[in-house]
């Protein structure tokens, strides 16, 4: 009986598995004589209400020396950790308060891990944090990313959610003390994430890229060497078949319940200082806690020429994200 009942419990489990990630189907009426028009929505699964219903458990995740490793739906990713005990900080062994840093967009020939977010992590850990930067799929010694460009894209968000999940099986984690620092297109890929969990994770945004998709990334078109032909192509497609609106961090603001300081630089030539300006007040409305810190004359990464008083606006972003983690 008892085998027959494990036997019936794992169909059960393979039954449900099979339900959430096959291709969810339409039935669109067209006419008596043909009723039903049955039509595939493979990226469904994607949406941010789809993954809002999705669980994230804890999976295996291991650090060699300044790299860290763990799965995600079955493939690998790499990314680089920063211990407080690497920085020369005499703090014991933990546990200590975690913070997960999120990059922005980096060619794939150019990238090396700890782009756009080493520097950042060299303080926090010298502060007593435990840093994670993700690599991503298709980066360092992760796994490949999905074929399709737009499916590489959702990805994200979930390969940092279970990056999250899995930060309950590293033993130097305080679990109960996780927070998100995110620059650039890292920034929306942060807000996907309040969004999607509805968690109280303290987090700081650096330039974010924070208009609604598809527009948050056709604006940057003009860089590619066809100008954006081919993805404009692609999201064309898309959009055909799929409501972008569910796909979009502007449609779900009211869902975030993490308090969220954003930077950014007047002389910014990738993210205009309206989007942090616009960011901010969307989430004022929704009565979200905010804080908005504009540096006169900072770039995209936030440096600058040093002030009257001599101090660095770069420096002066780094030591608000130490009291900002520490104080929420």
């Amino acid at each position: 009986m008892r085998k027959i009942i494990v036997i019936m419990a794992g169909a059960l489990v393979l039954s449900v598995a099979a339900w959430y990630f096959w291709p969810k189907e339409k039935k669109v009426f067209l006419s008596p004589e043909a009723p039903y028009l049955v039509v595939v929505k493979p990226l469904e699964k994607y949406s941010f209400p789809e993954l809002r219903q999705r669980l994230f458990t804890p999976d295996g995740i291991w650090v060699e020396a300044d790299k860290f490793y763990y799965w995600v739906s079955g493939k690998k990713v790499s990314g680089q950790i920063h211990l407080p005990a690497q920085a020369g900080v005499p703090v014991g062994s933990g546990p200590f308060p975690v913070v997960i840093m999120i990059r922005g967009y980096v060619d794939r020939e150019e990238y090396q891990p700890g782009v756009g977010t080493r520097r950042a992590a060299e303080v926090l850990a010298q502060n007593g944090f435990i840093t994670l930067a993700p690599d991503f799929l298709g980066f360092a010694e992760s796994d490949m990313p999905p074929v399709n460009v737009l499916e590489d894209r959702f990805w994200r968000p979930i390969e940092v959610l279970q990056l999250i999940a899995s930060v309950k099986n590293l033993p130097q984690a305080d679990t109960d003390k996780i927070s998100i620092w995110g620059h650039s297109n890292g920034g929306q890929i942060a807000l996907s994430v309040l969004e999607i969990s509805g968690q109280d994770y303290p987090t700081t945004l650096w330039a974010p890229v924070s208009k609604p998709f598809p527009y948050s990334i056709l604006y940057y078109t003009d860089e590619h060497d066809d100008f954006g032909k081919a993805l404009r192509k692609v999201v064309a497609g898309f959009e055909a078949q799929y409501d972008s609106d569910e796909f979009s961090i502007h449609e779900y603001y009211h869902w975030i319940n993490a308090p969220v300081q954003i930077h950014q630089g007047t002389a910014d030539d990738s993210v205009p200082v309206k989007w942090s300006q616009d960011l901010a007040k969307a989430l004022e409305d929704k009565d979200k806690e905010v804080e908005l810190n504009v540096y006169p004359g900072a770039d995209h990464n936030l440096k600058s020429p040093s002030t009257a008083l001599g101090i660095i606006t770069w420096d002066t972003a780094v030591q608000k994200d130490i009291l900002w983690f520490n104080t929420h």
